[in-house]
């Protein structure tokens, strides 16, 4: 039984009913019902005729969908194809008339006389039976054709689409985690000049937070409460380097909404940005100010800090790789759930940034409204 629908299939003869049911339903709305119909196309002369349409027309039909379609229509032909579609379906028509010659012969009389044509008879069933109905298949069959293609077609863009769309995901991720690697075995490095003691400390918590870039960050989404601890540890680290003229207000306050979660390694680029930035004026005011705040599905990032005046041009592109792959990761994951904006001005510099969580189960990509609180 496998074999017999394999075969079926793969030869497409599921066409043949449907091309015999297609006539039929023209035949019923000629004779006015079904059942007549039906007794007509199954026995006697008009099975022959029946018969003549059925498989002259699939024959037209698929003489233009697998040969000229593919061969003039599909690489822009149109100068080739309409005239030779065209003379297809004038010889579809006058092979579907045989089906009528046929009938007369196995009745041994006429044409006119078995079907009541009035002359000249080869015309008249021409023109008035044959090609229109020979014109009619070929729409239907163009018209499935091409929908079909438009839809494997969109389908495969789409596709085509997700797949670039995770491609350049997956490429910023990979980015992202060299610029944190770099920046803190930088950071390490400096400490070991400066305080043994602290470098050591700091180590140990880059080993921590190194563990969970390797491990946990290849989820495609994590829990909130994992994502700030990491946050957390990474000031630790930054704050464990600093010289003691740089002041940090840092203010963490979450009350998540049960199942919440977050891209990974979504908030640490601005984080990262500030303590690499930061002024670094000797007896001077230079600082940072952190803020997140969780309230449900909705978070609150301020970040400012002092930057020098001269150092203008650098913090106008700061970040690096950083911050602009931040920016496309929001664009592709939180198309309609964000609001970034960052600026600097009279020596500070501000990113302030707005997010509507997932919840677990639910696609980033899910375009929601957004009630976000407004900029300051």
């Amino acid at each position: 039984m496998a074999a017999a629908r394999h075969w079926f299939y793969r030869y497409r003869l599921y066409h043949v009913p449907f091309w015999m049911a297609y006539h039929l339903f023209w035949w019923s709305l000629y004779t006015g019902s079904v059942w007549l119909a039906l007794d007509a196309v199954t026995s006697g002369f008009s099975a022959t005729k029946f018969m003549g349409y059925v498989v002259a027309q699939a024959l037209g039909v698929y003489f233009n969908l697998y040969y000229l379609m593919p061969r003039y229509l599909e690489r822009g032909r149109y100068a080739v194809y309409f005239p030779t579609l065209a003379a297809t379906i004038a010889v579809t028509a006058v092979l579907t008339l045989t089906g009528y010659y046929v009938a007369a012969w196995q009745t041994e009389t006429s044409v006119a006389e078995l079907f009541d044509v009035r002359t000249p008879v080869f015309w008249t069933l021409l023109l008035n039976n044959a090609l229109p109905s020979a014109v009619a298949s070929a729409t239907l069959a163009m018209s499935i054709k091409l929908g079909k293609n438009y839809l494997l077609a969109r389908s495969r863009q789409q596709d085509l689409e997700k797949e670039n769309l995770r491609m350049e995901l997956q490429l910023l991720k990979s980015q992202l985690s060299p610029h944190f690697l770099f920046n803190s075995i930088n950071s390490i490095f400096v400490l070991i000049h400066k305080s043994p003691d602290l470098a050591s400390e700091s180590l140990a918590r880059f080993s921590q937070l190194l563990r969970y870039q390797l491990y946990e960050c290849e989820e495609r989404q994590i829990d909130v409460a994992r994502e700030v601890a990491y946050l957390e540890g990474f000031i630790e680290l930054e704050t464990l380097r600093q010289d003691r003229h740089l002041e940090t207000d840092v203010d963490v306050s979450s009350l998540p909404e049960p199942g919440a979660v977050i891209a990974p390694g979504l908030l640490l680029p601005f984080i990262e940005n500030a303590f690499k930035h930061v002024s670094q004026y000797r007896g001077g005011n230079n600082w940072i100010h952190l803020h997140l705040s969780i309230r449900g599905t909705v978070l609150q990032l301020r970040v400012e800090n002092t930057y020098s005046e001269d150092s203008s041009g650098e913090v106008g592109r700061i970040g690096g790789v950083g911050l602009p792959n931040v920016r496309r990761r929001l664009e592709l994951l939180y198309p309609d759930r964000h609001q970034l904006a960052i600026h600097q001005r009279e020596g500070v510099y501000h990113v302030r940034l707005d997010l509507q969580l997932a919840t677990t189960g639910q696609a980033l990509t899910k375009p929601e409204v957004l009630e976000l609180s407004t900029p300051r």
